[in-house]
């Protein structure tokens, strides 16, 4: 008799192509190379003798046999992560609570997905936001008010422990007829002569200020409000430029509400990261949490890259 070589990780691997559409995705997805994603497939095929999906097809068109292996999978992979909850909730004893502060107003687009989805999978956890702006969150995880940050940089100098969640582009907004949406792309000096509508925080929380702006001298007018959806009205009206995340107004430049235009020649990146202090072992919810606000971002953001 022939011994089945399916592992678990196949099974991840043929669910990660279903539910991000294309190799590269799914490789991103699984934090594996394309290379060593396709020779799994290829195995499986080999072992099977048949095509798991039409590699032609975007997304990809599963076989009968690919078909009935994500039917397995999709079986299989609930029980056993939540076996694996149960088994750290046994060990652990006890519940336990997730404080989160962050750092961005445009967090809270990408972490109430996250959330639902962790509160579904830990509905004993304690799960809170810490309410408010805090110009240093990661002072809050060091006095026990917080347990968890999300920030834009990663501090050296810090005594707490980084998980890399993603990155994204950060775009310029401008009003449909602005002169400078005839552009390909902004410049510093570009916003010299503009009002840059931000939200009310510090220069050095702003990716522009501080990657594009402050390095050439350029100081432009400025105003501020709390609310996306305030700037972007600022900005059709005429009232400004700004700049966001490709991921929190996608849906606005869907519709032609206002246009966007990367800065620079190479765009603009943007970084997330989960601060805490100690080992998550000790806090099984907690590594938990990271794993599902990564796949729950890449899964239903645009234009992310896990990091």
């Amino acid at each position: 008799m022939t011994q089945s070589l399916l592992e678990l990780r196949h099974l991840r691997t043929l669910a990660a192509l279903r539910d991000t559409g294309s190799l590269v995705r799914a490789a991103q997805l699984l934090s594996l190379t394309q290379s060593a994603l396709s020779h799994q497939v290829k195995l499986l095929e080999e072992l099977y003798g048949a095509a798991l999906f039409e590699r032609k097809s975007v997304p990809p068109q599963f076989s009968t046999t690919g078909l009935r292996l994500l039917a397995l999978a999709d079986a299989v992979l609930p029980k056993i992560e939540e076996a694996e909850r149960d088994v750290a909730r046994l060990a652990l004893g006890k519940a336990g609570q997730l404080r989160i502060v962050v750092e961005c107003h445009t967090c809270f687009d990408w972490l109430m997905p996250a959330m639902d989805a962790f509160r579904s999978r830990w509905p004993e956890v304690e799960l809170d936001i810490v309410s408010g702006f805090h110009p240093d969150p990661i002072a809050l995880v060091l006095q026990d008010r917080a347990d968890v940050a999300i920030v834009s940089e990663q501090d050296a100098g810090e005594t707490v422990d980084f998980h890399p969640l993603f990155s994204f582009e950060i775009v310029a907004l401008l009003a449909n007829d602005h002169p400078l949406a005839a552009k390909p792309h902004l410049t510093a000096r570009d916003f010299a002569k503009e009002t840059l509508i931000t939200y009310p925080v510090p220069d050095e929380m702003l990716d522009l200020v501080r990657q594009v702006l402050e390095p050439a001298g350029i100081k432009p007018a400025r105003r501020t409000t709390e609310l996306t959806i305030a700037m972007l009205q600022l900005v059709a009206s005429g009232r400004g430029v700004a700049t966001l995340p490709v991921w929190a107004v996608q849906s606005y430049l869907d519709r032609g509400y206002v246009t966007a235009r990367p800065v620079g020649r190479k765009g603009l990146t943007g970084y997330l990261y989960l601060a805490c202090t100690g080992a998550t072992s000790s806090r099984p919810w907690l590594a938990d949490f990271v794993a599902v606000t990564r796949e729950t971002s890449f899964l239903t953001l645009s234009e992310i890259e896990l990091l």
